[in-house]
C-alpha cells in the first residue's frame, strides 16, 4: 500500500505512542470493544438563569434518571426506602449525618446493606464504560478497593469466598464506611450522565450564576451553546459599556447585586453614590425590584435599588443610541428613543404614535444631544468598566465560556443553539448586514462567533478588535441575532410607558414557522445547513419559555424546545420549573419538573424534584459507541493503527527496539 506524505507524518506521530505491532494491536481491539459499548446518556439544559439550587439538584439527580434505576432495581424496598437511598446519593454527607443521629450508634447493618445496595447501582451506571474510563474517574484513594467491588464479585470461583462481602466487612471495621458512600455517591451521580450540554443562559434573574459557573468548571464533560445573557455578560468582561449597563440593570431589577458584589468584586459605590445624589428625589415609578429570594427588605433599601435602576437605565439607552449610530447596519434605530421625547410635554413617540411617559425627571439628559453622556456619567461608567476588566473571577469564567462554549454546536447529528434560526416569513434563511456583506445560515453564526472573539482575544492593533467588543451588545437584543429572536427589546417602553401595546417584542418567524404541519421541511433545511443528519436529527433549543399547556415538541418532533422555566419570575406562565432532555441508547426522554423548594428540604424532608417524563422515544436497536460522532473519532483511529500495522508488517516504519 502506498502512503501519501501527510499518511506517513501521521503514522510515525502514532508510532510515538504504539511503537510495536501488539501495542497497536491492543488498542485497536480496546477501541472496537469501546464501539460496541451502549452509548454514554448526554444531558440537555437550557437557561438556569442564576437558580443554583435547582440546578444543582437536577445535575445530582440526573433528571430523575437516578431515581428511576432505584425504582427499577429495589423492588424489595419500600418507597419510603427508595426516596432515602436517592436523596443519599444526590447529598451524601448531609444525609449520613440525619441518618446516624436515628440511629443512635448501631451502624453496621445501615452501613453493610448501604454499601451492598451502592455497588449493585454503580454496575448499572457503569455498564456502558471500560474499565480504564471508570478508574480515571474514581478517587485515588480508594481506587483500587472500588474496582474490587466492582469487578472482583466473581471470585467465588477462585474459592477465595465472598469476596465482596469481606471486602465491605472490612471498610466498616475500620471505620471508613462513611467515605466510601459518599465516593461511591458522588461516582454514581458522575458517571449517570457522560455529557453535559448547557443550551445558554446561565446568568441573570436568580442569585447565582457564579456559583452555576463554578459548578461546570468542575463538571467532567460539558460543553455551553451561549444565550443571550451569557453573551450579555461576556461583553461586559470585554469592556462594552453598553453590556454593562444592562447587566447591573437586570442585577438591580431582580435584586440580585450579590453576584456582582460579592461573587465577582465589583464595586457599585460609584454608581450608587451618583443614584442617589442624582435621583434622590424622585420614586422612579417602574423601577422596583423584583425579589430574587424570600428575604425580606426594607423599604429604603427597595427605593435605593429604584434609584440606582433608574440612573444605570438612562445610561444604557445612552450608550445603546451610541453604538446604533455607529453601526448603521446593525438596522436597530427603532431602539433609539431618547431624541423620540418631547421634554416640555414628557411625551414620546414610537412608530409614529406619541405615548404620554409616567416620569417627568430627567435631569442628565440635554435634548439638544440626549444621547451624550453626562461628565458624571461618563465618570461612573469608567469606573464601572476598569471593575469589569479587572474582576478576575469574571474574567475567569468568561474564558471559560469562550473554552467550552459557541454559539452553536452539531452533536450526533442533532443541532443545538439557544434561540433561533433568523428565517423570513416563507421559511427561507434571512439575509443579515454585515459590515462584511450579507450573512445567513451557518455563515452567520460562523461569522458571528468569530467577530466576538476577536472582540475579547484580540490585539489591540486589530482592526475588528473594537467592532468585535461592540457586536456583543447586538448579539444581546439584535432583531436577526440568533441569541435574542425578535424584532426589538422593549426595556425603555416596559419602564416610562403604561400603554401594554408598547411592550410587545414579535418575535421571529423562526418560532412560528415551526409550529406549522409541515414545517419539518424547514428543520431538515436548518440541519442540512450545518451538516447534522436531515433524516434523524432534530433541533435542540431554549430561550423561550414554554408556556402552561403548550407543547415543547414542535415539527413533528423534529425541533424540541426544553426553556420551561428555571427562572423563578417565569414560572406563573410555564407552570412548571424548566424542562430537561436526556438522550440514552433507547432515545430521548423529555422530562417536565416542578419547582424545587431548598436544598435543605431536599436533604431533611426528602423531597426531590417531581419530575414527569413529557416523551420518551423507544428506539428498536440500541445506539452503540459506533453509531456517535466519538464512535467516528475512534473509528479513524482505528483507521490509522490498522494502516500503522501494515506499515509495521511491510517494514516501511520500523517498530520500537526495547532498550
Amino acid at each position: 500500500m502506498n502512503f501519501s506524505k501527510a499518511e506517513l507524518k501521521y503514522l510515525k506521530l502514532l508510532a510515538e505512542e504504539y511503537g510495536t505491532v501488539s501495542a497497536a494491536s491492543a488498542e485497536i481491539i480496546n477501541l472496537t470493544a469501546i464501539q460496541n459499548l451502549p452509548k454514554g446518556t448526554e444531558h440537555f439544559l437550557s437557561d438556569i438563569h442564576g437558580e443554583y439550587e435547582s440546578f444543582n439538584h437536577i445535575l445530582r439527580n440526573a433528571s430523575g434518571t437516578i431515581k428511576l434505576k432505584i425504582d427499577e432495581t429495589f423492588t424489595d424496598m419500600t418507597p419510603e426506602e427508595r426516596r432515602s437511598l436517592a436523596t443519599l446519593i444526590y447529598y451524601p454527607e448531609e444525609k449520613l449525618e440525619i441518618i446516624k443521629e436515628k440511629l443512635d450508634g448501631d451502624y453496621h447493618d445501615f452501613y453493610f446493606e448501604t454499601l451492598t445496595r451502592l455497588i449493585k447501582l454503580l454496575e448499572l451506571v457503569t455498564f456502558k464504560y471500560t474499565r480504564s474510563y471508570v478508574r480515571r474517574r474514581l478517587d485515588k484513594e480508594y481506587a483500587y478497593i472500588i474496582e474490587e467491588l466492582l469487578y472482583g464479585s466473581n471470585s467465588v470461583a477462585l474459592g477465595r469466598g465472598d469476596h465482596r462481602k469481606n471486602i465491605i466487612e472490612s471498610i466498616i471495621e475500620v471505620d471508613a464506611a462513611d467515605d466510601f458512600i459518599i465516593s461511591i455517591c458522588k461516582l454514581i451521580s458522575k458517571l449517570s450522565i457522560f455529557k453535559l450540554h448547557i443550551l445558554g443562559d446561565v446568568y441573570d434573574r436568580g442569585p447565582g450564576g457564579d456559583v452555576v459557573l463554578d459548578t461546570l468548571k468542575n463538571y467532567h464533560s460539558v460543553d455551553i451553546q451561549w444565550g443571550n445573557h451569557d453573551i450579555l455578560w461576556m461583553g461586559a468582561a470585554a469592556g462594552n459599556k453598553a453590556c454593562i449597563a444592562n447587566v447591573i440593570r437586570i442585577c438591580t431589577r431582580y435584586d440580585n447585586l450579590h453576584t456582582l458584589e460579592v461573587g465577582y468584586g465589583i464595586s457599585l459605590r460609584p454608581l450608587v453614590t451618583f443614584a442617589m445624589n442624582t435621583y434622590g428625589n424622585d420614586p422612579c415609578p417602574n423601577f422596583k425590584a423584583v425579589a430574587s429570594t424570600k428575604d425580606a427588605m426594607y423599604d429604603a433599601d427597595l427605593a435605593s435599588l429604584s434609584k440606582i435602576s433608574k440612573a444605570i437605565a438612562i445610561m444604557q439607552f445612552k450608550l445603546e443610541g451610541q453604538l446604533i449610530e455607529k453601526h448603521p447596519y446593525y438596522e436597530m434605530d427603532a431602539l433609539r428613543l431618547l431624541d423620540k421625547v418631547d421634554y416640555e410635554k414628557y411625551t414620546v413617540t414610537i412608530d409614529g404614535k406619541e405615548y404620554p411617559m409616567n416620569n417627568t425627571f430627567f435631569p442628565t439628559i440635554d435634548p439638544a444631544d440626549p444621547y451624550k453622556l453626562s461628565d458624571e456619567e461618563e465618570a461612573v461608567m469608567d469606573r464601572l468598566q476598569r471593575a469589569f476588566l479587572e474582576s478576575e473571577l469574571l474574567q475567569d469564567h468568561v474564558q471559560f465560556l469562550f473554552a467550552k462554549g459557541s454559539l452553536y454546536k452539531c452533536v450526533n447529528g442533532n443541532l443545538l443553539f439557544h434561540g433561533c434560526m433568523p428565517l423570513t416569513d416563507d421559511g427561507k434563511f434571512d439575509n443579515i448586514l454585515t459590515s462584511d456583506g450579507y450573512m445567513s445560515g451557518k455563515e452567520w453564526f460562523d461569522y458571528a462567533d468569530r467577530l466576538v472573539r476577536t472582540g475579547y482575544f484580540g490585539k489591540s492593533t486589530d482592526k475588528n478588535k473594537q467592532r468585535g467588543i461592540d457586536f456583543f451588545w447586538y448579539l444581546w437584543c439584535g432583531y436577526k441575532s440568533p441569541l435574542f429572536g425578535k424584532k426589538k427589546i422593549t426595556t425603555f417602553e416596559r419602564l416610562f410607558v403604561e400603554d401594554e401595546s408598547t411592550w410587545v417584542e414579535a418575535k421571529n418567524p423562526y418560532y412560528k414557522l415551526i409550529e406549522k404541519p409541515g414545517s419539518e421541511a424547514i428543520v431538515e433545511h436548518i440541519l442540512a445547513d450545518f451538516g447534522c443528519d436531515t433524516v434523524n436529527g432534530i433541533i435542540i433549543n431554549g430561550h423561550m419559555p414554554v408556556k402552561k399547556g403548550a407543547n415543547p415538541i414542535k415539527a413533528n418532533g423534529r425541533a424540541i424546545c426544553i426553556d420551561g422555566g428555571f427562572a423563578k419570575p417565569y414560572q406563573k406562565t410555564t407552570g412548571i420549573a424548566g424542562y430537561s432532555l436526556i438522550q440514552n441508547s433507547y432515545g430521548f426522554i423529555l422530562t417536565a419538573h416542578e419547582a424545587f423548594e431548598s436544598k435543605a428540604k431536599a436533604v431533611q424532608q426528602e423531597l426531590d424534584i417531581h419530575s414527569t417524563q413529557v416523551a420518551r422515544e423507544d428506539i428498536s436497536i440500541r445506539m452503540l459507541n459506533k453509531d456517535t460522532d466519538q464512535g467516528a473519532e475512534i473509528q479513524e483511529k482505528i483507521d490509522g493503527l490498522k494502516m500503522l500495522l501494515e506499515a509495521y508488517h511491510t517494514g516501511l516504519i520500523p517498530q520500537t527496539v526495547k532498550q
